[in-house]
């Protein structure tokens, strides 16, 4: 179980134009804010809004799948160098609903870094602390063409002010 209590002086990682998760000039997106709170661990704070519902009052289950793969995958930045990672297994367990316009917390913790791989895990905690939805996610690399092919102010890669 990932631990709940919030960390001091956590650091805000980047976030890019276009990314559905985290690019702040997607219309569509759910422009999410990451900290690290020490090394290969990640917190986002956030309240789904209702256009990402799946039943009445209760978010999709495809969005709180979104939100931990990129939680998992940002568990890596804060670790160790900069790198890119890709997703490549994810395992879900939806324990319960996640419901629309309360304060949710979402934190992410490296496993283990096996260089080219890496094991993490994620969750999405109620306001209560419980666990509603919770991932194990194994990531890997981004191959040489998508990181060294992107140009990071392009994509607006940066840390912006809150």
């Amino acid at each position: 179980m990932l631990d709940h209590t919030p960390r001091t002086n956590p650091e805000k990682q980047p976030n890019s134009k276009m990314c559905f998760v985290c690019g702040l000039e997607n219309e569509a997106g759910l422009h999410v804010k990451f900290y690290t709170e020490a090394p290969g661990k990640v917190r986002v704070d956030w309240t789904a809004p209702e256009e990402y519902q799946g039943y009445p009052g209760h978010l999709h289950g495809g969005i709180a799948a979104a939100l931990l793969d990129e939680v998992a995958g940002r568990t890596v930045l804060g670790a160790t160098a900069f790198r890119f990672f890709v997703t490549m297994k994810m395992e879900l367990r939806y324990r319960k609903p996640v419901p629309i316009g309360v304060p949710l917390v979402i934190r992410g913790e490296l496993v283990r870094d096996r260089g080219r791989i890496a094991e993490t895990r994620a969750a999405i905690h109620l306001p209560d602390g419980s666990v509603a939805v919770e991932a194990e996610v194994l990531v890997a690399e981004a191959p040489f063409q998508i990181a060294e092919g992107t140009d990071l102010d392009e994509i607006g890669w940066r840390v912006y002010p809150d």
